[in-house]
């Protein structure tokens, strides 16, 4: 089956969205102005300034005798391209494949699209109703290349080039529609050739002798003899499924089955491919043009279909359909490989208690937060606060052995607080200690422990632990920092808690 393409210009795309945008531009005469060599140089006009004969590379000055009352507004290069952008992103509804033609074009790949419409002429009609209603002008077309498609939108009227008709559609078209380069399109006119069936059946090498190989590439490209690069705004996700709505979707209810459905559809993909979901987002497009979207990720790879609805059902009061949602992408933006027990696709047994946990962490989550469940694995390191990482993946294994057999309070504070602290003197255990105010009496200690600090990550004085409990029966874990010194004060600290 031949590729089809659209293509998609819009003469007054600044403009138009200006109107869009302020109204009280609609329907005047206004131009976007920029200055070269001291001038005020045209490069813009809405359309009814074009209607009343003014065109871009104007001097300003000539455009306000013919019209006096033309409003001028400086040109913004940047806010071109990001408007074509969002215009390409709005197109994803029509295809998966959009494509820039700078500076104010599009590209759409519809191979196995348009059926979806009924046709190919429901389906430019759709997409022409759809951009009346905006607020924009254009010219549309669609053919078997994107030069053909490119060379009717600009200076053809057929919109749609049937498959294998792309040269006779090309042949009265004037040389411009080639896209050729400026001194190439004055050479051919010296020669007489103003369209292009007066040349195209000339000898490619005549042709390329007289206007070197460009002419030859974009007639090949045309005509789909050459291949032309196709450079998408995003690439396919390959993990991807659309659901198409026949009317808009405006209620919860509908949401949760366009979910079921597109998860029912991925996870037989994934399946087939022995991975299942890590992260996965549900992107819906509303009548409006705006996007709407929820993501959600797993502590391990899943394809457990009530199980993951349940976790888009926990985010769908974030979708806010509005005057309704007519388009739903789901992406498995992350995969992995499934775990042995996850093999078939409808999970009906009991699975392992792993499996379990990490649904109910999911869950979590989902409510408290990505990174709110960690876990700690140990690091090779002395100094208690560097001695471990937290992880979120609930089957991420240790990376090393290390390990110490000493003992350890249960809750260690990021950062030691200082405290106040009377003790005997040199390496006796405090008496007493007083924290956020509160004073405890010691019954019960142990140490020290001396932990000397890692030079190679950092200087400094080594710190001698104690473990000790308090008259209410509450241990602690103190140290003081450095060797005790006659005439200095000691440092002492607290470090953590024991259950």
């Amino acid at each position: 089956m031949n590729k089809r393409y659209v293509s998609i210009w819009f003469p007054h795309l600044v403009t138009d969205q200006m109107a869009i945008r302020q109204k009280e531009l609609d329907g005047i005469a206004y131009a976007l102005v920029t200055h070269e060599r001291n001038k005020q140089i045209i490069i813009g006009v809405s359309y009814q300034a074009k209607k009343l004969g003014l065109k871009p590379n104007m001097p300003l000055a000539d455009a306000r005798i013919i019209l006096p009352s033309l409003q001028a507004f400086k040109y913004q290069p940047l806010r071109q391209q990001k408007l074509l952008k969002m215009l390409a992103e709005w197109f994803i509804r029509y295809s998966p494949n959009i494509a820039l033609a700078p500076p104010d074009g599009l590209f759409l790949e519809v191979s196995g699209c348009t059926h979806l419409w009924k046709g190919e002429k429901p389906y430019l009609q759709e997409i022409s109703s759809r951009l009346k209603k905006a607020g924009y002008h254009f010219k549309i077309a669609m053919a078997d290349t994107l030069g053909t498609a490119w060379a009717i939108t600009h200076y053809g009227e057929n919109q749609i080039v049937k498959s294998g008709e792309h040269l006779q559609a090309l042949l009265p078209l004037p040389t411009k529609a080639l896209r050729l380069e400026e001194n190439i399109l004055q050479r051919l006119a010296k020669l007489g050739f103003h369209t292009i069936d007066s040349f195209i059946h000339i000898a490619s090498s005549t042709l390329r002798r007289r206007f070197g190989e460009e002419i030859n590439l974009r007639i090949g490209q045309a005509l789909g003899h050459q291949p032309e690069a196709f450079e998408t705004i995003s690439e396919p996700h390959p993990y991807q499924e659309r659901l198409h709505c026949l009317e808009p979707i405006q209620t919860a209810k509908g949401i949760e089955i366009a979910i079921q459905t597109l998860l029912e559809n991925l996870c037989i993909l994934l399946q087939k491919d022995d991975v299942g979901f890590r992260n996965a987002t549900l992107k819906c497009y509303r009548l409006d043009g705006e996007l709407q979207q929820i993501s959600i990720g797993t502590n391990q790879a899943s394809i457990h279909i009530q199980h993951l609805f349940k976790l888009f059902e926990l985010k769908i009061k974030q979708i806010e359909p509005d005057l309704g949602i007519e388009l739903f992408i789901m992406e498995a933006t992350k995969v992995e490989a499934l775990p042995k027990q996850q093999e078939a696709l409808w999970q009906i047994q009991a699975q392992s208690n792993l499996s379990e946990v990490s649904e109910l962490l999911d869950r979590i989550s989902i409510k408290a937060g990505k990174n709110a469940i960690r876990r700690y694995l140990p690091q090779e390191h002395h100094w208690p606060e560097h001695s471990i990482k937290a992880v979120t993946d609930p089957q991420q294994l240790p990376e090393t052995e290390w390990q110490t057999h000493k003992l350890r309070p249960t809750v260690l504070l990021n950062q030691p607080e200082p405290i106040q602290v009377s003790a005997p003197i040199p390496d006796y255990p405090p008496m007493n200690f007083t924290y956020k105010g509160q004073l405890h009496r010691i019954t019960k200690a142990d140490g020290p422990e001396r932990i000397e600090r890692e030079w190679w990550l950092n200087e400094g004085k080594h710190r001698d632990y104690y473990y000790v409990e308090d008259e209410k029966g509450q241990r602690y874990w103190l140290f003081r920092l450095g060797h005790y010194h006659s005439k200095i004060a000691a440092q002492w600290f607290i470090h953590g808690f024991f259950a």
